[in-house]
């Protein structure tokens, strides 16, 4: 029996998941060690799966655990880390972007071949089934000569309209691109290879708070020796069109990459009465093909081999095998293929304005902020907004986030932006010096519980320990409405109305919610802690996102599935005046010890917010009715599913209550929150309107 390569991970953010789970999956390989900066994030990913945790690169390198190691970290971090993996004997697998600039893709390449040390990039689509049966379609002739060529990415990208803000992606004009493109250049070098960028437009700009400009379109016009090459970007509200097409002299084929779904077009030499009829069957005979195709392995897999999770599969088992084979990596993961796809992403950062700069100029700092305000969680909607009218009111505040760097570039003369590992109590109090109010609005979505009592509920309490340590004189706590049993249309919901004691048969979030609600306000009973809760609706406004799952499980920006009918009137509230509730809640003495529903005084009906969605945008949403006890069934043939055969531990089944809570069938009565904080929400309802849904800009254009 051979001994398995042992892989690592640098980096435990998101999508060390998808490579997790793929090294798992892959024969011969095992999961040995997860190096993150962020010890919790390190031991969340790594120690369920019994992997070694490092905090410390160097660390991770000198301890000769590893074989080779997959780089996730933030784009600008992976040169220096591969170079010095490479240096150090590790293979190294990065993911995209693999470098910010063509001079990083270059030197990563070059100490790849100085060392002898294996560096793969990490173009997952590039080894999906379905790319793989369009290439040899291709070079079977089916297509014929191809002219052009078209590679779209076309999908919404929520933060750039409701945050978080302070996403590497978001902070300079060329990280989209960097973090978008990469895919389609890879498609382009490996059909045709290396690529000439001719031009590039730049379209539906979007301003970021803070006033910097973002395009939200992309239109980059290229060629490959005779084909020529369009690639499109898109992240305003669309449908999901992530594909390439290739149009050649005798077919054309389309593949839906998102869907792994191919489809190829050719004419056929039926009589000219029906042909234009075999042509369209051969075509739904092709989606059909597909369509079932994908089905079947969805379910036989237990929905593990989606079209993402098989291309991460495809690409870290290329890389694995060159290892074992002792043989060069698959061209597809080359360095020279990772560098031809970095230069035409150079050519293109190079038309940018300003070489890329921000195309927004910002005041200079003329005074340090003194801060007396800590936002936790001040990057993302509800966050950014809430810093921005504490600053209106006169206030210096401190904002926490994972990074440095928030979307207050034109507020620097009162707004700092700070790191912090939010399970450090240390450095939680030290960073609240000084501080008098601290909002909470930090939140973890989990996939466990035992995961959700570390990473919200541990958190939460956490957070208010180093409070009561630092003096501060108020900490804001936000819950959500979703922990209250709202199943009931005939009982209207108020601050008395208790969660329950037993909230196992609630979903995560709102179970977790509740407990952090239920540890904080034991806190406050037993040791004084100065706590006010607030529970906002379902917040709308400028920056909030189209996609609200509050309102139903949606596909896509142009379909919706409601969680009920869809004729219960919901509880609409707007960001101004939740933000408001918030200033409101922290000053007023008589809060402590209190929590408030911040819900409005206009509520629609679902169908009455698609409807004004409509009238306002011209934009007709797809809804179609839910029904909450189908969802709940459904729900427990996956239950079933997972548990037994997917053998996964600590899986829920939320109860039929929960699942008609989630369509908020009960009625909220505001009043405590306006007669306590004197609060006044938007009570016109054309004013909500406007800034509700057209103010929102929910298209993104």
């Amino acid at each position: 029996m051979s001994i398995p390569l042992r892989a690592g991970i640098i980096g435990a953010g998101y999508i060390a998941t998808w490579h997790a789970d793929a090294i798992k999956q892959t024969d011969g390989v095992e999961l040995v060690a997860v190096c993150d900066l962020n010890e919790g994030a390190a031991r969340d990913l790594g120690e369920p799966r019994g992997a070694t945790i490092f905090t410390d690169v160097d660390a991770l390198l000198s301890s000769g655990t590893v074989d080779a190691v997959h780089i996730l970290t933030p784009p600008q971090m992976h040169a220096d880390l591969a170079q010095k993996a490479l240096h150090a004997g590790v293979a190294v697998l990065v993911e995209k972007p693999v470098a910010v600039s063509a001079t990083e893709m270059r030197n990563m390449a070059k100490a790849s071949e100085d060392s002898g040390s294996l560096l793969a990039v990490g173009h997952n689509f590039l080894s999906l089934p379905g790319y793989e049966r369009l290439k040899h379609a291709r070079a079977a002739g089916r297509i014929g000569r191809v002219s052009a060529a078209e590679f779209n990415w076309c999908f919404p990208l929520a933060p750039l309209r409701s945050g978080p803000f302070g996403l590497w992606m978001l902070r300079e004009p060329k990280n989209l691109l960097l973090e978008l493109a990469p895919h389609l250049f890879a498609f382009a070098v490996d059909l045709f290879g290396e690529i000439e960028v001719l031009d590039m437009h730049l379209s539906h700009p979007t301003q970021l708070p803070g006033g910097a400009t973002r395009h939200q379109s992309w239109r980059i016009l290229a060629r490959a020796g005779h084909v020529d090459i369009t690639v499109n970007l898109s992240t305003v509200e669309t449908l999901d069109d992530r594909s390439l097409t290739l149009r050649g002299s005798n077919g054309l084929a389309q593949y839906d990459y998102a869907a792994d779904a191919l489809v190829l077009r050719s004419e056929n030499a039926s009589d000219l009465i029906i042909n234009p009829l075999v042509n369209q069957l051969t075509q739904a005979g092709a989606h059909l093909r597909e369509g079932a195709v994908n089905a079947v392995r969805q379910t036989l897999s237990l929905n593990r081999k989606s079209a993402y999770g098989l291309s991460f599969l495809g690409v870290t088992g290329a890389f694995y095998q060159a290892l074992k084979d002792k043989a060069e990596i698959d061209p597809r993961y080359s360095a020279s293929s990772g560098v031809m796809v970095m230069d035409g992403l150079q050519a293109v950062i190079d038309r940018l304005p300003n070489d890329g700069a921000e195309t927004h100029e910002h005041p200079a700092q003329t005074r340090q902020p003194k801060p007396d305000v800590m936002v936790i969680g001040g990057t993302g909607f509800i966050g950014a907004h809430l810093t921005r009218t504490l600053v209106a009111k006169g206030n210096d505040v401190r904002v926490v986030s994972r990074g440095t760097r928030g979307p207050f570039p034109d507020l620097v003369d009162h707004v700092e932006t700070v790191s912090v590992d939010l399970k450090d109590k240390a450095a939680l109090i030290a960073s609240m010096a000084g501080i008098k109010t601290v909002y909470n609005l930090a939140k973890s979505m989990d996939t466990t519980w035992e995961l959700c009592l570390q990473n919200d509920v541990g958190v939460a309490v956490n957070i208010a320990e180093a409070a009561l340590d630092a003096g501060v004189a108020r900490l804001v706590y936000t819950g959500t409405i979703a922990s209250y049993d709202m199943s009931d249309e005939a009982v209207t919901i108020t601050e008395n109305s208790e969660f329950g004691n037993d909230m196992s048969d609630r979903n995560l979030y709102a179970r977790s919610k509740a407990e952090c609600e239920h540890q904080l306000m034991q806190m406050h009973r037993e040791r004084g802690l100065p706590l006010t809760i607030a529970r906002p609706g379902i917040v709308i406004g400028p920056g909030g996102p189209l996609q609200h799952w509050g309102i139903g499980r949606w596909h896509g920006a142009g379909a919706v599935r409601l969680w009920s009918a869809g004729n219960n009137k919901l509880p609409f509230v707007l960001n101004d005046d939740v933000c408001e509730g918030l200033l409101r809640m922290a000053n007023a003495p008589e809060a402590i010890g209190q929590s408030f529903n911040l819900v409005g005084d206009i509520q629609f009906t679902a169908r009455e917010y698609f409807d004004a969605i409509f009238e306002a945008l011209g934009a007709r949403v797809k809804v179609n009715g839910g029904n909450p006890t189908l969802f709940w069934a459904v729900d427990a043939v996956k239950y079933v599913l997972k548990k037994h055969a997917l053998r996964r531990h600590g899986v829920l089944r939320p109860s039929l209550m929960d699942w008609k809570s989630r369509a908020h069938f009960s009625p909220f009565d505001n009043a405590k929150s306006k007669a306590a904080l004197d609060w006044t929400p938007e009570a016109d309802s054309a004013e909500f309107i406007r800034k509700g849904i057209i103010d929102a800009n929910l298209l993104g254009y």
